[in-house]
């Protein structure tokens, strides 16, 4: 722990199209309780992300190119120190990031962080969102989602992120740990959204309101977000593919993804599926 720093992030981590943006709108839906759906271009009001331009910039106190991996490498523990400055006793922190090493860098340190609630999706299904989300063909993301160096280039307005594999993500975030670490399936979210909605509010030290929850389930529903974007846009959304919120199911890739393509994400991550046990589905 940091001198007079609290270790106060909250890490909500998910391989990227696995639904880490919809546990955050059911969590500013919670907080917020109010009778109408919280816009959901007002999302950067409950928490922040990891990979923020700005933020490394400001870090830096000058205008730096986000394209020098390494610089922005050196620069992140400040960043990460200056989230937890505010004193506060939860600063929930979105990431793609894989819990590892990158250029010397621990980019999730311990010594920052409060807990992690990380969200997993069968990869399957995962890679069509994928590729959708990135403008890409399917056989791309595939051959992304399977290889352990898989990153996201910097852009005007975010940093790299280091993804690595989807097995990899997966067993860097669900191993041993020194903090709390939640873990939600999409699927189970689909399934049971009461069940496991409350435990994300459990795991925030809230308690659990059964009409409020039922409120904040609502409006965070896939078929309430798509009718906000299809409105107003999100600035999330990556501006290469189609919409963000697309279609928020499980099962769709028996009808839309390649065969040949599903035997090479199997064979490629066949241990990590069936421990998260996706292997039979």
């Amino acid at each position: 722990m940091v001198s007079g720093m609290k270790p106060s992030i909250v890490w909500l981590a998910s391989y990227p199209k696995s639904g880490n943006t919809w546990v955050r709108l059911f969590v500013a839906n919670y907080i917020t309780n109010k009778p109408e759906p919280l816009p959901i271009n007002q999302i950067h009001k409950f928490g922040t992300g990891d990979t923020i331009a700005a933020m490394y910039q400001a870090a830096a106190g000058r205008a730096v190119d986000v394209r020098d991996i390494p610089l922005t490498m050196r620069l992140r523990d400040r960043v990460l120190r200056g989230i937890v400055s505010n004193n506060a006793d939860i600063n929930l922190v979105k990431t793609h990031n894989r819990r590892s090493v990158a250029y010397g860098c621990d980019l999730i340190p311990d010594q920052y962080t409060k807990s992690a609630i990380y969200v997993v999706r069968n990869p399957l299904d995962m890679v069509l969102s994928y590729a959708r989300h990135y403008g890409i063909e399917h056989d791309l993301a595939a051959q992304q989602v399977c290889h352990s160096d898989n990153a996201n280039a910097p852009t005007n307005r975010t940093v790299v992120e280091f993804l690595g594999s989807w097995s990899d993500h997966v067993e860097s975030w669900t191993g041993k740990s020194s903090y709390p670490v939640l873990v939600l399936r999409y699927e189970d979210m689909l399934k049971q959204p009461k069940i496991e909605f409350a435990k994300v509010v459990e795991h925030f030290g809230m308690n659990v309101d059964d009409a409020r929850l039922r409120r904040a389930i609502q409006h965070a529903s896939f078929d309430q977000l798509k009718q906000q974007e299809q409105k107003q846009g999100f600035i999330e959304a990556s501006g290469k593919g189609t919409a963000f919120f697309s279609k928020g199911q499980s099962g769709v890739w028996r009808d839309e993804l390649d065969p040949a393509l599903v035997k090479q994400i199997r064979q490629s991550n066949k241990r990590v599926m069936k421990q998260c046990g996706y292997w039979n589905d």
